[in-house]
């Protein structure tokens, strides 16, 4: 994996990263101790060589550091979550994908 340097943006409520002038983002909401991943959005021009999963795996981590659970509403992220089940422990109680 190759860390993706992200960014909090917490006005808008997205983790990005600009890679050759393209921003690449997941939206999110956050209740309690909960962060719902609502929407990823990956412009063509960067969607190469498994960027996307290194995307991922970074703002997985950045949440993990921070001891949040984590709630994938976005179906790319959930069928993320559903191959790498290394980060199921992430799930809050009750939440299966």
């Amino acid at each position: 994996m190759s860390e993706v340097a992200i960014k909090d943006n917490s006005f808008l409520r997205q983790f990005e990263t600009k890679v050759d002038g393209h921003l690449a983002k997941i939206e999110y909401s956050s209740q309690e101790r909960k962060i719902f991943l609502t929407k990823l959005v990956i412009p063509e021009e960067i969607q190469h060589n498994g960027f996307k999963e290194d995307f991922i795996k970074s703002v997985l981590h950045h949440i993990q550091e921070q001891n949040l659970r984590v709630v994938p509403t976005s179906p790319q992220i959930a069928g993320f979550l559903r191959k790498n089940r290394q980060y199921k422990e992430m799930l809050p109680v009750g939440i299966r994908i």
